[in-house]
Protein backbone atom coordinates (compact mmCIF):
# COMPACT_ATOMS: atom_id res chain seq x y z
CA UNK A 1 0.00 0.00 0.00
CA UNK A 2 1.25 3.32 -0.81
CA UNK A 3 2.51 5.62 2.44
CA UNK A 4 3.94 8.30 3.72
CA UNK A 5 7.77 8.58 3.37
CA UNK A 6 8.51 12.18 4.60
CA UNK A 7 6.93 15.10 5.86
CA UNK A 8 7.90 18.75 5.11
CA UNK A 9 7.15 22.03 5.90
CA UNK A 10 8.48 25.55 5.44
CA UNK A 11 8.73 27.84 8.11
CA UNK A 12 9.22 30.41 5.65
CA UNK A 13 9.09 30.84 1.72
CA UNK A 14 12.93 30.32 0.76
CA UNK A 15 13.91 29.01 3.90
CA UNK A 16 14.93 25.09 3.58
CA UNK A 17 12.37 22.84 4.66
CA UNK A 18 12.00 21.59 8.32
CA UNK A 19 11.54 17.60 8.29
CA UNK A 20 8.78 15.98 10.86
CA UNK A 21 7.99 13.22 12.32
CA UNK A 22 4.04 13.89 12.19
CA UNK A 23 2.11 17.02 11.59
CA UNK A 24 -1.37 18.72 12.27
CA UNK A 25 -3.10 19.79 8.84
CA UNK A 26 -6.07 22.34 8.58
CA UNK A 27 -9.15 21.85 7.30
CA UNK A 28 -8.42 24.19 3.36
CA UNK A 29 -4.94 25.61 4.72
CA UNK A 30 -2.41 23.12 4.66
CA UNK A 31 0.38 22.12 6.70
CA UNK A 32 0.35 23.81 10.37
CA UNK A 33 3.23 26.25 10.68
CA UNK A 34 3.68 26.17 6.88
CA UNK A 35 4.76 29.09 4.91
CA UNK A 36 2.41 27.73 1.90
CA UNK A 37 -0.91 26.97 4.04
CA UNK A 38 -3.70 29.74 2.93
CA UNK A 39 -7.25 29.02 2.49
CA UNK A 40 -8.26 28.08 -0.72
CA UNK A 41 -5.65 28.21 -2.45
CA UNK A 42 -4.91 25.12 -4.59
CA UNK A 43 -1.35 24.26 -3.05
CA UNK A 44 -1.93 23.76 0.09
CA UNK A 45 -0.21 20.65 0.34
CA UNK A 46 2.43 19.22 -2.37
CA UNK A 47 3.31 15.46 -3.07
CA UNK A 48 6.36 14.36 -5.05
CA UNK A 49 6.83 10.42 -5.12
CA UNK A 50 10.06 8.97 -3.90
CA UNK A 51 10.78 6.86 -6.83
CA UNK A 52 11.19 10.10 -8.90
CA UNK A 53 13.35 12.00 -6.44
CA UNK A 54 15.50 9.01 -6.61
CA UNK A 55 15.51 8.04 -10.37
CA UNK A 56 16.60 11.74 -10.77
CA UNK A 57 18.95 11.62 -7.74
CA UNK A 58 17.52 14.29 -5.60
CA UNK A 59 17.02 13.82 -1.86
CA UNK A 60 13.73 14.20 -0.30
CA UNK A 61 12.39 18.05 1.10
CA UNK A 62 15.42 19.66 -1.65
CA UNK A 63 12.23 20.19 -4.41
CA UNK A 64 9.97 21.07 -1.23
CA UNK A 65 7.40 18.90 -1.26
CA UNK A 66 5.52 18.67 2.21
CA UNK A 67 4.99 14.64 1.67
CA UNK A 68 7.07 12.13 0.08
CA UNK A 69 5.21 9.31 -0.56
CA UNK A 70 6.20 5.78 -1.56
CA UNK A 71 4.37 3.55 -3.64
CA UNK A 72 2.20 6.07 -5.17
CA UNK A 73 2.63 7.37 -8.66
CA UNK A 74 2.10 10.69 -8.02
CA UNK A 75 2.75 12.39 -11.69
CA UNK A 76 -0.41 10.10 -12.45
CA UNK A 77 -3.17 11.01 -10.37
CA UNK A 78 -5.86 13.32 -12.15
CA UNK A 79 -7.07 16.21 -10.62
CA UNK A 80 -10.02 15.82 -8.65
CA UNK A 81 -8.52 12.38 -7.06
CA UNK A 82 -9.35 12.25 -3.44
CA UNK A 83 -6.90 10.74 -0.73
CA UNK A 84 -6.65 9.87 2.58
CA UNK A 85 -3.21 10.35 4.05
CA UNK A 86 -3.22 9.37 7.69
CA UNK A 87 -6.59 11.08 8.99
CA UNK A 88 -6.48 13.81 6.85
CA UNK A 89 -8.36 13.88 3.35
CA UNK A 90 -6.98 15.73 0.16
CA UNK A 91 -8.28 16.65 -3.22
CA UNK A 92 -5.76 16.71 -5.97
CA UNK A 93 -6.00 20.44 -7.53
CA UNK A 94 -2.95 20.98 -10.16
CA UNK A 95 0.08 19.86 -11.47
CA UNK A 96 2.42 21.61 -9.69
CA UNK A 97 4.68 23.52 -13.12
CA UNK A 98 8.47 23.20 -11.92
CA UNK A 99 9.87 26.99 -10.99
CA UNK A 100 12.86 28.86 -11.45
CA UNK A 101 13.94 27.57 -7.75
CA UNK A 102 14.84 24.34 -9.20
CA UNK A 103 17.92 26.07 -11.11
CA UNK A 104 19.66 26.63 -7.91
CA UNK A 105 19.50 22.98 -6.85
CA UNK A 106 21.17 22.02 -10.40
CA UNK A 107 21.45 23.56 -13.33
CA UNK A 108 18.58 22.13 -15.72
CA UNK A 109 16.29 20.39 -13.19
CA UNK A 110 13.30 22.84 -14.10
CA UNK A 111 13.45 21.08 -17.51
CA UNK A 112 14.57 17.66 -16.10
CA UNK A 113 11.03 18.24 -13.84
CA UNK A 114 8.73 18.63 -16.52
CA UNK A 115 5.79 16.34 -16.09
CA UNK A 116 7.31 15.08 -12.86
CA UNK A 117 7.32 17.86 -10.46
CA UNK A 118 4.21 16.46 -8.24
CA UNK A 119 0.68 17.54 -7.37
CA UNK A 120 -0.68 20.66 -5.49
CA UNK A 121 -3.68 19.55 -3.22
CA UNK A 122 -6.48 20.87 -1.48
CA UNK A 123 -7.46 19.66 2.26
CA UNK A 124 -10.47 18.59 1.73
CA UNK A 125 -10.83 17.72 5.88
CA UNK A 126 -7.87 18.13 8.34
CA UNK A 127 -6.14 15.92 10.92
CA UNK A 128 -2.62 14.57 11.63
CA UNK A 129 -0.14 12.78 9.07
CA UNK A 130 2.30 10.67 10.35
CA UNK A 131 5.42 9.32 8.64
CA UNK A 132 4.68 5.48 7.71
CA UNK A 133 0.79 6.64 7.50
CA UNK A 134 -0.74 4.88 4.61
CA UNK A 135 -2.39 6.81 1.22
CA UNK A 136 -5.73 5.80 0.11
CA UNK A 137 -6.90 6.29 -3.14
CA UNK A 138 -10.85 7.18 -2.99
CA UNK A 139 -13.33 6.93 -5.30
Amino acid sequence: MPSVKHLFRAARKRLPMEELPEVRVANNSGFEGCAHARPDSPRQVLLVDSETLEAMNLSPGIIRENITTSGLNVNGLEIGQKLRVGETYLEVSAVCTPCDQLERIRPGLRKEMWGRRGMRCRVSEGGIIRQGDPIEKLS
